[in-house]
């Protein structure tokens, strides 16, 4: 064996040779013109800020030139663009190795910082740190911010089986986590509104810093934990060719993976602890880098791969600050969080790389195929049931809140006999009751349609960009056109909602229409659209966060009775249509030729059925704000229930999407009163451990199967 190992012909040992000297000038020919970039980039960053010191100011500092304007040069770099400069810098470097390292430790390219929820984790730690009134030095906060994104990315990387079941797998669970760790920041931030005051802007990215304090403490960490990834760099080499082979080679396979997960989330904390959570450059720096593979063959090796990904990084951070200021003006770079400008061209590198990208992970199955078979008899026990509960949720809705009141009071209010007090309390609450129960029968009939059409039991409208879209649209005519009428709002909403979908299935649609590619592009455009939504906030009405907060979250406060009428209509109109067409909804589950044999027309099928979903979606957004994973969760519950036929489904998910809204929406009003916790938040508590328990049951569902 040893004889057959160390004897080789003499002819291709000398090909690598003369291979490797090109190959190595590639490689430095890149590095060299990446430094250079950076150094353009970074000069033109020093010229940028709020101050008159221009690029011939600097220049002349920089020469020894006197001149009465070089003391206030000195001051407005030293002070001001200098640590942005750094920070910038700093962050790029953690994100784009720690992307690199995710990416490498899950096997998959759609692997990042963002999509395995680390920064979410980190963020929620440190807000929560604030919210509690304390004040900790930068590396502890840098340590707990370690923590929470650790635990984060512990929690995804165990319900996607490491990132290597599938990519659809691995960014429904980050986006699910995420979306769960970002809805308790959020209540964090509106409960405790005057100890978080600032870390709305800074919760998506921030490089206004006041000095080089926590750049000084945090840049050892970040450097000790980057030069720990490059000595692991040979180790992740032969990982890259599968765990067999790596253990017969003699890598620990479970403590390089380890290990690099370890330095990957203390890199994330160091920067979510600088700069907050700079979305997607942890995704696009190395992903940038990969692509480049095909013209530099050596850039696949990661002691190549990681500092160029990390000079990539910083490529992309400080070229968005300076792209940044350069469209907007100094003053954006204080207004406009960094990470808004970085997860837009994330989002729009995450839909480009779903369209090269065909999953077919074990959630690609039709919703209900596992569903039980019922009879009936309990079907109708089950309807029922629901009916029961639809009306006792309402009712205690009515009854519950910051003022209890008794159901005699109720009548009396039916009948107008009560007081003014009792009056006023009960005009109040009404239209909001009414809002949930309408608004969650709206997204539960959405997400089964979405479902079925998309053939995903894992899809719902809000992760196919529709709610974003519709959130774009009402937080901008909020901000805009304040005194704007209910139904000029639905309208709006409803029209950002369609274009949305519009756009999310014109991209998807690839010589077919694969429900993976679907959701990975909606999941991207929803990304984008929670980015645009912030850039309005915070240019345009930064002192009204908490109402962009509120309504992002999902929240009845201050419903009117017209403003729950839309929602009325479009159920009025559309659900009967989606009952109507409840033979194709089974058909189209199946696949795509069942349908084509019986005489289904499949795509006006699918545009139909989708389009009637984005309606009933954007209305529900219109009334209440953005509801997360009653889409999901209501018609999962209904077939579980009654099977996997839409006549059964339809019914049974509505009522239980309605119930779940209108109990979340009395418990937000009626838990710490007088204070409240908007319903959509409250939802996404309760829906984010059903998902889990979906991807969890699939995971070990796909275990058997092989």
């Amino acid at each position: 064996m040893s004889t057959s190992t160390v004897t080789a012909p003499s002819g291709p040992a000398v090909a690598p040779a003369r291979t490797a000297a090109p190959a190595r000038l590639r490689t430095a020919t890149a590095f060299t013109a990446a430094a250079a970039l950076l150094a353009v980039v970074a000069a033109a960053h020093l010229t940028q800020g709020t101050s008159a010191v221009g690029a011939l100011d600097l220049l002349r500092l920089l020469t020894g030139a006197e001149d009465p304007g070089t003391a206030d040069a000195t001051r407005v770099l030293v002070s001001s663009r200098l640590p942005r400069l750094l920070t910038g810098a700093a962050v790029g470097v953690a994100l784009g190795f720690a992307g690199a390292a995710l990416q490498s430790v899950a096997r998959n390219t759609l692997a990042s910082p963002d999509t395995l929820a680390v920064n979410a984790g980190a963020h929620l730690a440190i807000v929560a740190v604030a919210a509690a009134g304390i004040s900790l030095p930068v590396l502890s906060a840098g340590g707990l911010a370690f923590g929470g994104g650790l635990a984060a990315a512990a929690f995804v990387m165990a319900i996607s089986a490491g990132g290597r079941a599938g990519t659809t797998r691995l960014i429904l669970a980050g986006s699910a986590t995420m979306l769960a760790l970002s809805a308790l920041t959020t209540l964090l931030l509106l409960l405790f509104e005057q100890a978080t005051t600032g870390l709305f802007a800074w919760g998506h990215g921030s490089l206004v810093l006041g000095d080089l304090t926590a750049f000084s403490q945090l840049a050892p960490v970040i450097a000790g934990a980057a030069a720990a990834l490059v000595l692991l760099g040979r180790r992740l080499d032969i990982l890259a060719l599968g765990d067999d082979t790596a253990a017969v080679l003699g890598v620990h396979v479970r403590r390089v993976r380890l290990g690099a997960t370890l330095l990957a989330v203390l890199l994330c904390a160091a920067a979510v602890t600088l700069a907050g959570p700079v979305g997607f450059a942890g995704l696009v720096a190395p992903a940038v880098v990969r692509l480049l593979g095909p013209l530099l063959p050596g850039l696949q090796a990661h002691r190549v791969l990681l500092p160029l990904s990390g000079l990539t990084g910083v490529l992309i951070v400080l070229g968005a600050d300076v792209l940044l200021r350069a469209a907007l003006g100094g003053q954006a770079g204080v207004d406009v969080p960094t990470g808004v400008v970085t997860t837009i061209l994330g989002a729009v590198l995450l839909v480009w790389l779903a369209r090269r990208h065909r999953d077919a992970g074990p959630t690609r199955r039709p919703p209900g195929g596992h569903a039980a078979v019922r009879s009936r008899a309990f079907h109708l026990t089950v309807v029922g049931v629901c009916a029961v509960l639809a009306v006792a949720a309402p009712a205690l809705g009515m009854l519950a809140g910051d003022t209890w009141v008794l159901g005699g009071d109720v009548v009396n209010w039916l009948q107008g006999r009560t007081g003014p007090a009792y009056t006023f309390v009960l005009d109040q609450r009404f239209p909001r009751v009414a809002a949930a129960l309408l608004a969650g029968a709206a997204l539960a009939v959405a997400g089964t349609t979405v479902q079925a059409v998309c053939r995903n039991p894992l899809a719902e409208p809000g992760m196919l960009g529709i709610t974003a879209g519709a959130g774009v649209g009402a937080v901008t005519l909020l901000t805009f056109v304040p005194l704007a009428g209910v139904w000029v709002m639905t309208g709006v909403a409803g029209a950002a909602a369609l274009l949305t979908f519009a756009l999310v299935y014109g991209l998807a649609w690839h010589g077919g229409l694969d429900s993976d590619r679907l959701v990975l592009i909606g999941i991207g455009v929803s990304a984008g659209c929670a980015a645009v939504t912030t850039f309005v906030v915070v240019v345009f009405d930064p002192y009204n966060t908490a109402k962009a907060l509120t309504w992002l979250s999902g929240s009845t406060y201050g419903r009117t009775a017209e403003q729950v009428a839309p929602v009325a209509v479009a159920l009025a109109v559309l659900v009967p249509l989606i009952a109507a067409a409840r033979r194709h909804l089974d058909l189209l589950t199946l696949d795509d030729d069942t349908p084509r044999v019986l005489g289904v027309r499949l795509e006006p099928a699918r545009l139909l059925a989708l389009g009637a979903a984005a309606v009933l979606t954007s209305t529900a957004v219109s009334a209440v704000g953005v509801i997360s994973f009653v889409g999901l969760v209501a018609p999962h519950a209904a077939r579980a229930l009654v099977g996997g036929r839409h006549a059964r489904v339809l019914p049974v998910a509505a009522l239980l999407g309605a119930i779940l809204v209108s109990l979340a929406d009395t418990a937000g009003r009626t838990v710490i009163a007088p204070a409240q916790v908007p319903a959509g938040l409250v939802t996404a508590m309760i829906g984010t451990p059903y998902f889990v328990w979906l991807l969890w049951r699939s995971r070990f569902a796909s275990t058997r199967a092989r």
